[in-house]
């Protein structure tokens, strides 16, 4: 599986205009290039939303329920290993729950959900923590994304190829017109986005048929980026 990030943010197809540049006057001819760069990675953190829902005829039952029920997560996923930092709140629901008979709505009870995101800094121990979430009485599992610890680095060499690859295509276009590249006078970096990928969805149920740990693929994270690059030439 290979997920790809298009600079400067991950995952709504479409390229953004670019930042805003001073204008920088040329005397001369110019060449206008793009380049690109990629760096492919294993990624090595993934994040995980678990939930965990419970019902009761009353409100404050149900929060009660809800709340022991995301206890009992919360203290089993600390227990292989993960710090409370690594966990934060990403969602909680509390809803009445009707019953619609001959056209006249009744009560039946109250849904209350509570969501966490959790994030694993060891890909490997990903399907541990799926395990374990479900097996202490979480009822759904969602959105595992992957992402690297250090993206800065990676982001960087991506953006050093991206100009490498722009400078050697305006060489060579200038080299075919029997002129050589002066200097550069502007780079741009192209801001792309692409829509999120769909995110996994797991419940309880269907977690607790499978046998064993869950396995979880991470595959590659691919870094891309896109530059404009002018250079005058002579």
């Amino acid at each position: 599986m290979l997920t790809t990030i298009l600079l400067p943010v991950m995952f709504a197809l479409g390229v953004q205009n670019p930042s805003a540049t001073v204008p920088v006057s040329t005397e001369g001819p110019v060449i206008v290039t793009t380049g690109e760069g990629v760096v492919k990675a294993a990624p090595d953190r993934a994040w995980i939303t678990i939930a965990a829902e419970s019902r009761a005829k009353s409100p404050k039952e149900a929060q009660r329920a809800n709340a022991e029920a995301l206890k009992a997560v919360l203290d089993k996923l600390q227990g292989v290993g993960l710090s409370g930092d690594a966990i934060r709140t990403s969602g909680y629901d509390l809803q009445p729950q009707f019953d619609y008979v001959s056209g006249r709505q009744t009560l039946r009870e109250y849904l209350a959900r509570n969501s966490v995101e959790v994030r694993v800094d060891d890909v490997a121990r990903a399907g541990d923590v799926l395990d374990a979430a479900v097996g202490s009485g979480a009822t759904s599992v969602s959105g595992v994304r992957f992402d690297l610890q250090d993206r800065t680095t990676v982001e960087r060499d991506a953006l050093r190829k991206a100009v490498a690859d722009a400078r050697a295509r305006a060489d060579a276009a200038a080299a075919g017109a029997g002129m050589k590249v002066d200097r550069v006078v502007r780079i741009e970096e192209q801001r792309v986005t692409l829509p999120e990928p769909r995110p996994m969805m797991m419940t309880r149920q269907s977690m607790m048929a499978d046998a064993g740990t869950p396995p979880i693929v991470a595959g590659e994270i691919e870094v891309r980026v896109m530059v404009t690059m002018t250079s005058s030439i002579r």
